[in-house]
């Protein structure tokens, strides 16, 4: 997995501008108790994200943003709606799964990053197959496979701790879906062969992003068919 931040198309890019709009105006304004983050931190996030990076670069501006709740109570105060309606765009409702050796850890991260159980396990089970020390022949470690920069940026410090693991590639896809406006074939896409491959399609939503799936790597052509397995399997 690579990070490489950019602007999204369509609604996301709307959202964006809007956000970047409203934090500019923040600096003459006064903290507010519910945001739970800076102003000056929020504006920090909008500039590394519009912000273009190459694969496998730098991704050590992620350990300053806020964390998942943060961001969320920041968002529905520049947007005007509420956080439960921000986090309804990226999650579904969190259903009982087929259960699994680590499912605190995975409804913990369901819960605080706003992403549904039964795809966090499929993407575990089809990255890792459960096994918290597989290393694959990129340098990707542990449960969902996370390339040592990108961990860094996530603040794991121990990629086959699987509590730590867990955490940051749940809240790495959480980016995705946000990024893609809730997208999850393009989120699936971005979190297997990085958002700056799925963003050069020029694409806005998963149908079109079917329609032009033969222009990424095989492996991630064949990622989302099994990630799409796999959640069946743990949906009940």
């Amino acid at each position: 997995m690579e990070i490489n931040p950019a602007v999204t198309n369509g609604l996301g890019q709307l959202k964006w501008v809007s956000l970047k709009s409203a934090t500019d105006k923040s600096s003459s304004a006064n903290e507010t108790e519910r945001s739970g983050a800076s102003a000056s931190q929020f504006a920090a996030m909008l500039q590394a994200l519009s912000s273009n990076s190459s694969n496998n670069g730098d991704t050590s501006f992620l350990t300053s943003l806020p964390d998942a709740s943060s961001v969320s109570s920041l968002l529905w105060q520049q947007i005007g709606g509420t956080a439960e309606s921000i986090d309804s765009v990226i999650s579904g409702e969190i259903t009982d799964t087929k259960p699994t050796s680590y499912d605190d850890l995975i409804q913990t991260a369901s819960a605080k990053y706003g992403v549904p159980v039964d795809l966090i396990k499929a993407v575990i089970d089809t990255e890792s197959s459960f096994n918290p020390n597989i290393v694959s022949s990129a340098g990707a470690k542990g449960l969902m496979q996370l390339m040592d920069g990108t961990a860094r940026g996530l603040g794991v410090s121990d990629s086959f701790d699987p509590a730590q693991n867990i955490d940051g590639g749940v809240r790495y896809l959480s980016y995705q879906l946000k990024r893609f406006d809730g997208q999850e074939k393009m989120a699936l896409a971005a979190y297997n062969a990085g958002p700056g491959r799925v963003i050069n399609l020029g694409v806005s939503n998963d149908q079109e992003l079917l329609e032009k799936l033969t222009l990424l790597p095989k492996e991630t052509q064949s990622y989302i068919t099994k990630i799409e397995r796999a959640r069946a399997e743990y949906a009940v």
